[in-house]
């Protein structure tokens, strides 16, 4: 009996890696949002603590949230 690991002609195909690692759609958008969001939370962190911001971890965990939205659309779009 063989068997032969062939991801061909599956709905999935694109979404297996290496050694049959699945990584769904979602997980490559947070990692894709994270990445925006360090980048932003870098420039905006000194306005952010400053004061100004009636509640920095609120605002930090939106920013955060509309990362992983602009990471989904970049997904999408490309």
């Amino acid at each position: 009996m063989t068997f032969t690991n062939s991801a061909v002609g599956l709905p999935l195909q694109d979404l297996i890696l290496g050694a049959s690692v699945y990584f769904p759609p979602l997980f490559k958008a947070v990692l894709l949002g994270f990445l925006i969001w360090l980048v932003a939370h870098r420039l905006l962190r000194d306005w952010m603590y400053s004061g100004e911001i009636w509640h920095p971890m609120l605002m930090d965990l939106s920013l955060f949230v509309l990362s992983v939205c602009l990471g989904l659309g970049l997904l999408i779009a490309w």
